[in-house]
């Protein structure tokens, strides 16, 4: 039942940086109005919603901006925009593909500011559908191991959340992710909350259905190709299939520090 996806992990201890650096920020609030306008500014009958703030918070996203976002996204507060969600599909070095998903309101200019990013950092655009049928969308639960009450294992969470559906528990380290169909991402976290674990956050993403490994050079280029693409105000998530060996990413760690 327990894998151990590189890429996961690597995600994982990326995204705890970016939030540290407030990259993640506007992001966020984001994704609070425009799941608002979608479905609401109740989170209790607005799941999206509910995880959405519930990802805010745990990227300490003052509760006043969350608030505000709600009632922008709900039309109870001026000030709201329309966005339109994009994809953009990439090969990176090695032959990596790198699904990008953009939330805009300007379709052009998110579409100039990919395409630049793309090809300044060694990857090329791909058709559509070439890179997307490499990937399955997926419920992802991230839930850290050490909590305030207790330490959480595997098997606590195999217990809370088989019946709800829960396919996969792969160990990131110092956290769990349990993967699920799309549709029972909501009933994992559910499950969850119901067994007393706290998680960090529930989303629905897409998982690569076969991972590429690379080397040393390959992956820091991937990885900086990520980042570029990251930094982009439009973009809202990247998923690569890349697998990056522990010892590559030790090396380049090593070369960081």
């Amino acid at each position: 039942m327990s894998g151990h996806s590189k890429w996961a992990t690597t995600k994982h201890k990326k995204a705890a940086i970016d939030a540290k650096r407030g990259k993640l920020f506007a992001k966020l609030i984001k994704n609070i109005e425009v799941a608002a306008k979608q479905g609401g500014g109740d989170p209790a009958g607005n799941p999206t919603l509910f995880d959405a703030i519930q990802k805010a918070k745990k990227s300490s996203v003052p509760n006043k901006n969350i608030d505000s976002a709600v009632k922008r996204g709900s039309g109870a507060e001026s000030g709201g925009v329309d966005y339109e969600t994009i994809s953009y599909e990439v090969y990176g070095p090695q032959g990596v593909a790198i699904l990008i998903e953009c939330l805009t309101d300007n379709r052009n200019r998110a579409a100039m500011e990919v395409r630049t990013a793309v090809t300044r950092n060694g990857g090329t655009m791909a058709d559509p559908g070439s890179v997307s049928r490499l990937f399955d969308r997926k419920g992802i639960v991230v839930v850290t191991k050490a909590q305030e009450s207790r330490e959480v294992t595997e098997d606590d969470l195999l217990e809370a959340t088989l019946d709800a559906g829960a396919e996969e528990v792969t160990d990131l380290d110092e956290a769990f992710q349990v993967q699920s169909e799309a549709t029972d991402v909501v009933a994992v976290r559910t499950a969850l909350q119901e067994a007393g674990i706290d998680y960090d956050s529930a989303d629905v993403e897409f998982v690569a259905s076969m991972e590429i490994p690379v080397d040393a050079d390959a992956a820091a280029k991937v990885l900086r190709l990520v980042d570029a693409l990251e930094d982009l105000d439009d973009v809202q998530d990247v998923f690569t299939n890349v697998d990056i060996p522990a010892e590559v990413m030790a090396e380049l760690e090593a070369a960081d520090a």
